[in-house]
């Protein structure tokens, strides 16, 4: 489906190609056979200079529990996308599922996991799965979606920005002693 100048939406049931980046994708929904592609690109997670108090394969494990979830027992409330490029490589995923509103209870989705190969950085795959991601969003009902970023990746707090995301709380971290606690 050749997108145009709107954002490409995807619905849950249907794959969606792309057209708008520099690349053609697809973007599919994930499989079992997906597994091992999405919990080896998490490590993409930490790809930032990350907090002295968190390491690296801490940030890149932290969402193993929601993909393979997501993995083993779909549900409407939850997407889970892979982008691949024209020759059938699987370069990117995103994850998103359903939460309520901390102030409203009001239900929307929630961008979990963004996660970009490295070798297809700055090509618009990102974007497109965000694209995919809010179509979700918007054929459950929703009116908004949300996500946390860390302060340090600029980077990621760019694109969002440029994608109209706008920062709304901030989350402050104190270590209290040498055991955390």
């Amino acid at each position: 489906m050749k997108t145009g100048l709107q954002a490409p939406r995807y619905h849950p049931s249907s794959t969606l190609t792309c057209f708008e980046t520099p690349d053609v994708i697809t973007i599919r929904p994930a499989a079992a056979t997906d597994e091992g592609f999405l919990l080896g690109l998490t490590n993409r997670l930490s790809a930032f200079p990350v907090p002295h108090w968190r390491s690296e394969m801490e940030i890149a494990v932290s969402d193993h529990h929601l993909i393979l979830g997501a993995l083993a027992a779909p549900t409407p409330d939850t997407s889970l996308l892979i982008a691949e490029l024209e020759d059938g490589r699987s370069v990117a995923c995103i994850l998103t599922t359903t939460r309520a509103d901390y102030f409203t209870q009001e239900a929307h989705a929630h961008v979990e996991v963004l996660a970009v190969d490295e070798s297809a950085e700055g090509r618009g795959i990102g974007r497109a799965l965000m694209d995919a991601a809010e179509g979700w969003a918007v054929s459950r009902g929703y009116r908004r979606i949300t996500l946390n970023v860390f302060a340090a990746n600029e980077r990621a707090r760019g694109v969002y920005e440029h994608l109209g995301y706008e920062p709304e709380t901030v989350r402050y971290h104190k270590v209290l002693g040498p055991s955390g606690g």
